[in-house]
């Protein structure tokens, strides 16, 4: 005998369907939107903006499909179509730091230097740490000769992580404060780091900063005086020596130091940072369980510590720049819709994980065979 068909019966049918149709609509965006970010990989921009756009006719609320649109006509020169794709993230998400910060970039590029500081402001406010942002922001004050706020901004970056200062020293937009002798001990802190990891001589750290072999000088000089590094002689090519340089032993042993093996060879980190790289793995270890086991505080909490300026941020903003931000972007759709997007997310999370787990570990393994 057949099944009577009732009214319950017929609601709970229409809303299985219903379910089934967002989760292969939820499906359908989000494969498109990863068949973009391959192809930006592979810089066919056009065929990824293609890509982005299916996507966001979907949904046109996908904040991070319009924020990848305008990074790709951003990178094709097409300003005004990158700011439009901006605006488009910002009219979902008006709290979207990256969106913001982009969107001064395109401004900078087409050198409505006012307004591209104002959208640096706007990420500033939204998240105080963003170092990008703080930085971006000294360099376009310095492009209209603002100097000393130029110079507070940058060093508020510097302050969130060190590398900065290395891009400083070699960034051409900071041009009229070299002079300034907050500039000039910036570029102490980056020959002070060029030591740190065995370029030792003035030739190498040229080659390896970028600066004007005066610069090094003169840097150089301030740090024996201030009693940070020490003047050596090395074995030079030939017979000869030549000078070389090294941090204190007190200064060594705070910042961690590199030195090379005998008889040449490569160089290998002897103090803190491959058990920081070990620390990292386990830490990323941990938080994709959190993120399989779909418990939103412990994976909330765990991120935080992989982003949190005294953590490991420097270690993934210096190896693996483009995987932390996209990590921090989950961070902050975690934060603003809780479970719901962990849920629908955890593949991507974990796949992200994964990708710096193994490139992590392919860094472990390399350095305990130098």
């Amino acid at each position: 005998m057949g099944r009577i068909l009732r009214k319950s019966d017929s609601k709970e049918e229409t809303n299985r369907s219903s379910n089934e149709d967002v989760r292969g609509t939820e499906f359908a965006k989000r494969d498109l939107y990863k068949k973009g970010i391959n192809t930006m990989a592979s810089e066919k921009l056009e065929e990824a903006i293609h890509h982005f756009d299916l996507a966001l006719r979907i949904d046109p609320s996908y904040v991070d499909s319009w924020i990848k649109k305008g990074y790709c006509h951003f990178h094709m020169d097409d300003y005004t179509l990158a700011v439009a794709s901006y605006d488009k993230a910002l009219e979902v998400d008006v709290n979207n730091a990256e969106a913001w910060n982009m969107k001064g970039l395109a401004h900078y590029k087409m050198k409505n230097y006012e307004k591209a500081i104002g959208c640096c402001e706007k990420a500033i406010d939204i998240n105080p740490n963003e170092g990008m942002a703080w930085y971006n922001k000294a360099c376009y004050l310095s492009i209209i000769h603002k100097i000393e706020e130029s110079l507070d901004a940058l060093k508020r970056a510097i302050e969130i992580d060190i590398i900065y200062a290395k891009k400083a020293v070699k960034d051409r937009d900071f041009e009229s404060a070299r002079g300034e002798m907050v500039f000039r001990r910036i570029i102490e802190v980056v020959v002070l780091e060029a030591i740190r990891v065995t370029y030792d001589v003035i030739g190498k750290m040229v080659w390896i900063t970028g600066m004007d072999r005066a610069d090094i000088e003169e840097a150089i000089n301030n740090l024996i005086l201030k009693g940070l590094i020490i003047r050596k002689e090395k074995r030079g090519f030939g017979f000869g020596k030549e000078e070389s340089y090294a941090l204190t032993k007190q200064l060594a042993e705070k910042i961690g130091i590199e030195n090379e093996r005998p008889f040449g060879g490569k160089s290998k980190e002897v103090l803190g940072p491959i058990l920081q790289l070990k620390d990292l793995s386990e830490l990323i270890a941990r938080t994709k369980n959190t993120v399989e086991k779909g418990n939103l505080e412990n994976t909330f909490s765990s991120i935080s510590k992989l982003l949190e300026v005294e953590g490991f941020r420097n270690i993934l903003i210096e190896n693996f720049f483009e995987e932390r931000r996209d990590l921090r972007v989950y961070h902050v759709r975690m934060k603003d819709k809780g479970q719901d997007y962990l849920n629908a997310n955890k593949d991507n999370i974990i796949e992200l994980l994964s990708n710096i787990e193994a490139k992590i570990n392919e860094k472990i393994r390399h350095s305990t065979i130098l």
